[in-house]
């Protein structure tokens, strides 16, 4: 099977109906609640590939595995974290905010950081990034359909509730068959190596929330958005990850996808604890509260 042709229908259409969500309004927030959206932009798209490549050098990860860190690392997440936001009682705008601003920025700072990560360890295993082509692929599988979603919602916002409702419930599902077909792709090579990307990527989670608390504290953001900033950051787009491994005009090596097949399957683990700690602590104030 080949799988870039499933990966990229599904990336195209997370990010088509990533669009149907987002309105103007959501980019303005970056200068009307610029402290939030700051700590959130420092944590997706700086401190978290640098936390990554240090972890996969310290780890003396294998090239091919040290190049997937660092791609997962770069890619914030979509949609999902939004709901995520929602049930832990975050602040959703600010979410929806991130989600909009990283998914836009991300498009050109991935090919940079992703360079430097490839120049560092690719020459051993003969692996080169061509910029150009990502540059490319970034625009046509995710600019464009969040644009048309964005155009979709301000032409046609009866339409685009409708849509919205229907993928909204697919992506998760979508997700996980695509890091349940990668799994079943690459089964010897993850159980052959599975104690130390294990042991990377969930180093790499408790980073994310670690770097995430921190950075709220310094930019002194209340309750909310504290939770918020720790699911934006925790929350990166496998998707996107996994499609550019893969892509034969990218990398054209799905090994590289392992680290974002097995960040994608722990992210959820883990987040969901989160939220469920957080329920529950907030349960118990309101219920002492009464």
């Amino acid at each position: 099977m080949n799988s870039i042709l499933i990966v990229l229908p599904i990336l195209t259409v997370l990010m088509f109906d990533l669009g149907l969500t987002l309105e103007a309004r959501d980019f303005v927030m970056v200068a009307k609640s610029p402290r939030p959206v700051l700590a959130g932009m420092v944590g997706q798209l700086l401190v978290l590939p640098v936390v990554a490549y240090i972890l996969a050098t310290l780890l003396h990860l294998e090239p091919i595995f040290f190049i997937g860190l660092v791609l997962i690392a770069c890619c914030p997440g979509g949609s999902s974290s939004n709901i995520f936001s929602m049930l832990a009682k975050g602040d959703v705008a600010l979410s929806v905010s991130l989600t909009a601003v990283s998914s836009v920025v991300t498009l050109f700072t991935l090919p940079f950081i992703m360079q430097f990560a490839t120049a560092a360890v690719g020459d051993e295993i003969g692996v080169t990034l061509p910029v150009g082509n990502l540059l490319v692929q970034n625009l046509v599988t995710m600019l464009l359909p969040l644009v048309i979603g964005i155009l979709v919602r301000r032409f046609a916002p009866k339409a685009s509730v409708r849509i919205d409702a229907v993928l909204s419930r697919c992506a998760f599902p979508a997700l996980m068959l695509l890091a349940g077909i990668f799994f079943v792709q690459h089964r010897h090579t993850i159980i052959d190596n599975v104690g130390s990307l294990g042991f990377a990527v969930t180093s790499l989670l408790l980073c994310c929330i670690l770097v995430a608390s921190v950075l709220c504290r310094i930019f002194r953001l209340h309750d909310a958005s504290r939770r918020t900033i720790v699911i934006e950051v925790g929350m990166q787009n496998a998707a996107q990850a996994i499609a550019i491994a893969s892509s034969p005009f990218v990398f054209n090596d799905s090994r590289i996808a392992i680290p974002a097949i097995i960040y994608a399957l722990m992210m959820n683990v883990v987040l969901l604890i989160y939220v469920g700690v957080i329920r529950r602590f907030n349960s118990s104030s309101d219920a002492k509260s009464k």
